[in-house]
């Protein structure tokens, strides 16, 4: 799934990204605001990891949430 697309349900995803990420607030999440980047820089602060590393968990969690999901989220039907 591209990350576009996450970014658009972020909203709905916030649950699913506290699963993977516990140590990650709601209230940094909400700072990341769907935005990529801010995410990774979130995850390198919170657990000490490289930033490669960061980018992995990233692009596994994107791999993770298909299409099929953001299509069940309010908002994203026919995108």
């Amino acid at each position: 799934m591209d990350w576009d697309r996450l970014a658009g349900s972020w909203m709905e995803l916030k649950g699913r990204l506290r699963e993977r990420w516990g140590e990650l607030t709601f209230d940094e999440l909400n700072v990341a605001g769907g935005r990529r980047e801010q995410l990774i820089g979130r995850l390198q602060q919170t657990y000490g990891i490289s930033r490669e590393e960061a980018e992995r968990q990233v692009a596994e969690f994107e791999e993770a949430v298909g299409p099929e999901d953001a299509a069940d989220m309010p908002g994203h039907e026919g995108r």
